[in-house]
């Protein structure tokens, strides 16, 4: 069984972002693993695997516009099935 059930990524595009603010953020107030925030000031690459992905849609469409958003079901696909 695993801890965080739904992987999530998403861009992240915007103005003047800060990679280790972000990352402090989800460190602080998301529970999860498997964090990865890559790119520059305009835009951001987010993996994460969390059991709340909603929360980080929530953070990130409040630093900018998010697209590209992907969320699987991680235990579904374990099991064979579509995530």
């Amino acid at each position: 069984m695993m801890e965080f059930k739904y992987d999530t990524q998403l861009l992240l595009e915007g103005e003047n972002f800060d990679e280790d603010m972000i990352k402090e953020h989800f460190i602080n107030h998301f529970a999860g693993d498997c964090l990865m925030i890559v790119g520059q000031e305009k835009l951001i690459k987010i993996h994460f695997h969390t059991n709340e992905p909603w929360k980080v849609l929530e953070y990130c469409a409040s630093l900018g516009e998010i697209y590209d958003i992907v969320i699987e079901d991680m235990a579904r696909q374990s099991r064979g099935l579509k995530g």
